[in-house]
């Protein structure tokens, strides 16, 4: 079911932005290649999130299944079987290289949604046991 849900709409927005300056600002081995890769899983599912609404723990699943079948495309050269190697944005968004250790970021990723829901469930739901509350 689609709709719209703002905070996680801002979320995404703000979560982009950070990642833009990890790709610009950022050049070690460990924050740009592997943090990076956990947030853009968080990422995909807040902007997911933010028009499609369902269950957090199927979006979560969605998303990190998404995130490992293009590094399955990666592994299988997907942007040379297509004939993109030349498009430098082709080979930014698909990725050229596989690289077993991004599949455990995207595995963190995952986690990491899980908690950040789960999280907010206890929050929203407050110490009253009221429902939660739905922005």
């Amino acid at each position: 079911m689609l709709r719209f849900h703002r905070y996680y709409f801002a979320a995404s927005l703000l979560l982009l932005a950070l990642l833009v300056l990890i790709a610009v600002y950022v050049h070690d081995s460990f924050i740009r290649p592997f943090m990076g890769d956990v947030l853009v899983v968080v990422w995909l599912y807040w902007s997911a999130a933010a028009f499609i609404k369902s269950r957090p723990l199927w979006l979560a699943i969605a998303t990190w299944l998404f995130a490992c079948a293009i590094e399955v495309g990666q592994y299988f050269q997907l942007v040379r079987v297509l004939g993109l190697e030349q498009y430098r944005a082709a080979r930014i968004i698909i990725g050229a290289t596989f690289d077993w250790l991004d599949l455990l970021a995207y595995s963190c990723g995952l986690l990491l949604i899980l908690l950040i829901e789960a999280a907010t469930r206890r929050v929203n739901k407050g110490a009253s046991g009221d429902l939660p509350v739905n922005p």
